[in-house]
């Protein structure tokens, strides 16, 4: 039976977090869709375990959230009637948590644009701070009673809320309304109102949209079922986190954040991928990993 190499499967996961899609990189490296799929699911399972292990006691003085909007199978408005609200079917929206002076993403989590799964982001980006930090986020108003139920008023936040022009939509039109102005919102602590600001997330989720082809607009390369999403989702931002010399600070954000003390590249990962397939004598994705498990 032929089995990718290293070098093989490395070139492969590289072309995926460039921004190919997975008919693309069949076509590019003469491979079988399935082969392209299974790689993924296995190299997204560690990304997401190694990023539940190694991001954590991030010394944060700064920390930006947003969420960015995906779907999957269909959009919102094509999704049965009885199928709606339901989580992998139609609207799947990214939470996104990053450090403005490292740019490392601290915490994501796929999930629905709502106040359950916004709770559950806010209490696994506190988990993984090691001090009090100040936080920014835009004027969803899921996130005041989140913020709250997971720092519990020791933290210094605030909101930005965007004030946008009249709706000019027309025909051929997708850009959102004008923005005309901001508003700053204190909700909690002493935030200091020259940090107070979503422009590194927001620039975080161009990146996002250039990088991985699931995210990108008016096409046809949406994520078909959702765990395949979350398994190109985890593999985004490893590579992002630990592979990526971000311009701004001439590293890797997990180099800046003290995480790593190396520039990973992605003949690094496929060897560590290589090395759990090994010593679980089969796929990652045929395995229900434990932290205690992984990466020894």
């Amino acid at each position: 039976m032929n089995k990718l190499n290293t070098i093989e499967r490395a070139q492969i996961l590289t072309a995926l977090v460039e921004g190919n899609s997975i008919a693309s990189t069949c076509r590019m490296f003469w491979v079988n869709k399935i082969t392209v799929l299974r790689l993924l699911a296995d190299a997204g399972t560690l990304a997401a375990q190694y990023h539940d292990l190694t991001v954590c006691d991030v010394a944060s003085k700064r920390i930006q959230c947003d969420e960015i909007w995906a779907f999957v199978h269909a959009k919102q408005r094509n999704v049965p009637e009885e199928s709606r609200g339901q989580f992998g079917l139609g609207d799947v929206w990214t939470w996104i948590g990053i450090d403005a002076d490292t740019k490392l993403v601290v915490s994501y989590m796929l999930g629905l644009r709502s106040g359950g799964y916004a709770k559950d982001f806010m209490c696994d980006l506190a988990s993984r701070l090691a001090n009090k930090v100040q936080l920014t986020t835009d004027g969803l108003r899921v996130y005041l009673d989140a913020v709250d139920n997971a720092f519990g008023g020791e933290i210094d936040y605030a909101q930005l809320v965007k004030i946008y022009g009249p709706d000019k939509s027309g025909p051929g039109r997708y850009s959102p309304p004008e923005v005309i102005g901001i508003e700053h919102e204190d909700v909690c602590g002493t935030p200091d109102i020259g940090h107070v600001s979503t422009s590194y997330i927001e620039r975080q989720n161009l990146t996002v949209r250039m990088s991985n082809r699931r995210f990108t607009r008016l096409t046809n390369a949406h994520s078909k079922k959702v765990e395949n999403h979350q398994h190109s989702v985890a593999l985004h931002y490893f590579h992002y986190n630990f592979c990526r010399v971000h311009q701004a600070i001439k590293t890797t954000p997990a180099m800046a954040a003290s995480i790593a003390d190396k520039v990973w590249t992605m003949v690094d990962f496929v060897k560590m991928l290589e090395r759990e397939e090994e010593l679980l004598g089969g796929r990652l994705t045929d395995y229900k990993p434990t932290k205690k498990k992984f990466y020894r």
